[in-house]
């Protein structure tokens, strides 16, 4: 056929020197084109047929191939196998010319195989993060790695074309750079490592909740790659974590509260010392009318009252024997209150109890669990439950401790006499 065409040139009146060269290059550029509107027809037609098919299954899996490319990759290859066919007409008689067109088709077709196997991994991992078992192993630090290795043979076999040289020669070769490469890839193996750590002990999940303050992380896990964290914090900020920091340094997951079915309240109020004391019969009858206590209060009467008996102990002094205070009974109150809270978990830690008095009052601290996890809801448990304690303090004649403000400064001074005019 070649020949044919080169007669017919010479015949038309060009020379067999201008004729060859004409005849080739105008080939070539007919295999080029050729190649070009065969495979565009192909892709479009198989991909129609593709995405007909994958709309009508039954399963998903394929949707999130399509989705990720694969097919689309794959397709990529129809233009050059056509040309791998068609090559060899307008390069009759150059064999190095030839193979030397036929080697760029095939680096080129290695580099469309590793978009595939890319795209082919993407589909892998979005498919098994669809199953629970998902957040308990998590898989992106080993399809990073296999890709990492895809990348490192691929990338071996083209240069192996470009040198004509044998792959295991510059496998061979590549042994003196051994340190070199443990440096370059220092991250990802520690992050490998790490990943596997991570996973194998349970130490994190994509979804957990964790905070670092070292790298200013606190929210969510969104992905753990081979090499990195990324962390999305309650602002909406992403913050980048070194994988391996998650193994070197310490940090806190809140992952168990969550499981527990609990949020822990722990907050405490101060108490003025100075307003704590024994309660005289008026305080008393005036607290038993408190829903939440007056069991509490005949009760306790009671068990003193028989107590002080046995002890021989006069009722007329009431600093002798055992006797109700104001802040016992309020204490008795907050923990009706929270037992009564439709929000409070009584299965789990419940304490209402004193702490270490200080120069700023005595702390009552409330150690309690909300049945809602939710971060806006358990700041709403929280506000609403400490704020009918503080509102209630003063009716057992308690006083919240606080410091003195500008406005307590300005009512002392108005309350000292005017200065008399000396004249």
């Amino acid at each position: 056929m070649f020949e044919t065409a080169r007669d017919w040139l010479i015949g038309q009146g060009l020379s067999l020197s201008l004729a060859t060269p004409i005849l080739r290059v105008g080939l070539g550029l007919l295999v080029v084109i050729v190649s070009w509107i065969v495979g565009v027809i192909v892709r479009r037609i198989l991909r129609r047929v593709i995405s007909k098919i994958v709309t009508t299954s039954s399963t998903n899996w394929d949707d999130i191939a399509l989705q990720h490319g694969v097919f689309d990759h794959l397709l990529r290859l129809v233009p050059a196998l056509v040309l791998q066919l068609l090559v060899a007409i307008p390069l009759t008689g150059l064999p190095d010319a030839v193979g030397l067109v036929r080697t760029g088709l095939h680096i080129y077709m290695l580099v469309i195989m590793i978009l595939v196997i890319d795209s082919i991994l993407n589909a892998a991992l979005a498919i098994y993060r669809q199953y629970p078992v998902a957040k308990r192993f998590n898989l992106m630090a080993i399809v990073q790695v296999v890709k990492m290795i895809a990348y490192i043979i691929i990338s071996i076999l083209i240069l192996s074309m470009l040198l004509n040289s044998s792959p295991l020669a510059l496998l061979s070769g590549m042994g003196a750079m051994t340190a070199i490469i443990l440096i370059v890839f220092k991250d990802a193996l520690l992050g490998f490592v790490a990943g596997i750590q991570l996973t194998a002990n349970n130490m994190v999940r994509r979804g957990d909740w964790i905070a670092m303050p070292k790298y200013g992380a606190d929210g969510d896990v969104l992905e753990i790659a081979l090499t990195t964290v990324k962390v999305q914090n309650w602002d909406k900020t992403i913050t980048t974590i070194p994988t391996y920091a998650l193994i070197s340094d310490a940090f806190k997951n809140w992952r168990g509260m969550e499981e527990s079915g609990g949020r822990r309240i722990k907050r405490s109020i101060a108490i003025d010392m100075t307003t704590v004391r024994i309660c005289d019969t008026d305080m008393i009858e005036r607290f038993r009318r408190f829903a939440y206590i007056s069991d509490y209060i005949d009760g306790k009467l009671t068990e003193l009252a028989k107590w002080n008996a046995e002890q021989g102990v006069e009722d007329d002094v009431l600093i002798n024997g055992r006797r109700l205070t104001n802040l016992g009974i309020f204490r008795a109150y907050v923990e009706a209150y929270l037992q009564h809270h439709p929000m409070i978990h009584k299965d789990m830690t419940f304490l209402v109890r004193q702490l270490q008095p200080t120069e700023k009052g005595l702390p009552i601290e409330i150690y309690v669990f909300s049945k809602d996890q939710r971060w806006v809801h358990y700041e709403g448990i929280q506000s609403d439950v400490f704020d009918h304690i503080i509102a209630v303090v003063s009716e057992f004649e308690l006083r919240v401790f606080q410091q003195p403000t500008g406005q307590d400064v300005a009512g002392l001074l108005d309350q000292l006499p005017d200065e008399v005019d000396p004249a």
